[in-house]
């Protein structure tokens, strides 16, 4: 009833609001509480979002790490690239260039380690498949997290973060033996 007067003589927050709108308003607000409530439940018991540690680092600070791990565990090379098998319970670190996951793990069915992750250039994404784990990995940052490969089988890692002319052929290896 007020779209016919002129903008000076009304005031938004005067104009009486119609019961209608006020039951939409109070079904987007529960909608709202409720997705917000769900978020942690889906986190701890959902498993669709990784729980993940990060840390401020340099790609040169990270490639030595890398560099050490593939000194004292490696065990073969797979196209130029070293295959390492670390220990059970290790920390263990890849990372990502232009346009390579580096090194390839081979690591024990059942077993924990805590895997390392950053990007020496470009923002990458790192996808395990076919489990469909996602982490974006940005230069400058380490994404911890705790993996336990619960079956045997030859994984995939995928960037899927555009990062150039090369994204494309930018795949990694995760080897889980039994």
């Amino acid at each position: 009833m007020t779209s016919y007067m002129p903008p000076a003589d009304r005031i938004w927050w005067k104009v009486p609001v119609g019961r209608q709108e006020l039951v939409w308003i109070a079904i987007a607000l529960v909608w709202c509480l409720i997705m917000f409530a769900m978020m942690p439940y889906w986190h701890v018991y959902g498993k669709q979002n990784l729980s993940t540690e990060a840390y401020q680092t340099t790609p040169e600070k990270f490639g030595i790490k890398v560099q050490e791990m593939i000194d004292k565990y490696q065990v073969g090379e797979e196209g130029g690239i070293p295959i390492v098998k670390p220990p059970a319970g290790s920390d263990i670190y890849q990372l990502g260039r232009l346009w390579q996951w580096w090194p390839i793990f081979e690591l024990e069915k059942d077993k924990s380690y805590r895997l390392h992750l950053s990007s020496m250039d470009w923002q990458h994404g790192w996808s395990l498949q076919p489990d469909n784990i996602n982490l974006q990995i940005v230069p400058g940052y380490e994404m911890v997290l705790k993996i336990t490969p619960d079956r045997a089988g030859e994984y995939g890692v995928v960037c899927n973060e555009y990062c150039g002319i090369g994204h494309h052929t930018m795949v990694g290896k995760i080897y889980v033996r039994e």
